[in-house]
């Protein structure tokens, strides 16, 4: 006889009896949940979220070759005019790739996997995308940075390697209603001030700032291969700190005049970051013996012209993503040591670099298999 029958023909047991009326409802809220929980995960699934998803990105070896856009594999760094000399192992770059758009916003089921993904982060999406900033301008600067950083690089390895590098400050762009509107140009080269010669952006700011704003400087530039001299009055300037400055309201880009002719061959990848990475890569390949060793190294950093390694962002995607690749060692700007601490994946030896000396210091060691116990890591504040 079946359960069923059993409660039909026993009064105690009956569907109406207390016993088994708050059974049956509990069964319907079961259902109901279920269903509701279902419809809350297919909105959360489609619903877009205010937040892109950084995760780790692809990862080239700057000692090796990348594809151009014709498909060929050129070498991502090549020394057009000098002696270059063998290399082994590996001297990776790293990259962040980003997952969502202003036109497409990643789910929120997506944004909840990346919370609990130890190599992903969520970042509110004006962070990558500004108000007013269209994602072909933010490609655009992304580019110009990496050109800027591809330069920087070259002057730092070469000067490493004890070239001289000459550089000019040029005109980059010229703000709107400043003192300079309408007498400097962008792509003006600024030699000098008031008789004082501009070889650096230091020069510049202490010039214009001996000037004042109570009187016009005399700059002497050089426009379309012609010399000229023009006149300009600055502004005063007051930073957010509350601090004041003399300005001429122009953005500056430096150009160096190189003794070796370096390229470096990579499509579709933005930023300063890879700088350091680019610069051990041609202190490589113009210098005898391996630097690294036969080893498998990573690193990030961004760098300036006088070597010194500066901070980058995605720095916990970009040890993933190294590790991912199969690195042993990862080199990091010690500017970014807070955000290393307690996020090494596990195998992974890293390394707090404040210069490009600090960085050779390291390869070095790992080079040697020398004791690398003394060598600067992250720790905890």
């Amino acid at each position: 006889m079946s359960l069923f029958a059993d409660d039909a023909q026993n009064p105690q047991l009956s569907a109406t009896s207390p016993t088994s009326r708050p059974r049956r409802r509990r069964g319907r809220f079961g259902w109901i949940a279920l269903v509701l929980s279902l419809v809350v995960l297919g909105v959360l699934a489609v619903v877009p979220a205010p937040y892109v998803i950084e995760q780790p990105g692809p990862v080239f070896n700057v000692l090796g070759t990348v594809d151009n856009k014709d498909d060929k594999k050129v070498p991502l760094i090549e020394v057009h005019d000098a002696e270059t000399y063998k290399t082994s192992g590996a001297l990776d770059m790293l990259t962040v790739q980003i997952v969502g758009s202003p036109q497409r916003s990643p789910g929120w089921l997506d944004v909840v996997s990346a919370w609990f993904d130890s190599s992903r982060a969520v970042v509110p999406m004006d962070v990558y995308f500004p108000p007013g900033v269209t994602s072909e301008q933010r490609d655009q600067q992304n580019a110009a940075l990496m050109v800027d950083s591809q330069q920087d690089s070259v002057a730092a390895a070469l000067r490493q390697l004890g070239y001289t590098v000459p550089e000019h400050v040029a005109v980059a762009q010229v703000a709107k209603g400043s003192p300079a509107e309408g007498t400097l140009k962008e792509k003006d080269e600024i030699v000098s001030v008031n008789g004082t010669t501009v070889t650096g952006l230091d020069d510049l700011r202490n010039a214009i700032k001996a000037n004042g704003t109570d009187k016009a400087a005399s700059i002497d530039i050089v426009r379309d291969k012609t010399a000229q001299t023009v006149e300009v009055t600055p502004t005063t300037a007051t930073a957010s700190d509350g601090t004041t400055s003399a300005i001429l309201g122009i953005g500056t880009a430096i150009n160096y005049d190189f003794p070796i002719d370096i390229s470096i061959q990579l499509d579709n990848v933005g930023g300063p970051s890879a700088g350091m990475m680019f610069a051990l890569g041609m202190i490589d390949k113009l210098t005898p013996g391996e630097l690294t060793g036969g080893e498998h190294i990573a690193g990030t950093g961004t760098i300036d012209a006088k070597g010194t390694v500066g901070a980058i962002g995605g720095i916990r995607q970009k040890l993933y993503g190294a590790k991912a690749a199969g690195a042993d060692w990862f080199l990091a700007p010690a500017s970014n040591c807070n955000e290393v601490v307690g996020h090494i994946p596990s195998g992974l030896k890293v390394f707090a670099v404040g210069t490009l000396t600090d960085s050779l210091t390291a390869l070095k060691a790992i080079a040697d298999h020398a004791d690398t116990s003394k060598l600067p890591t992250c720790e905890a504040n």
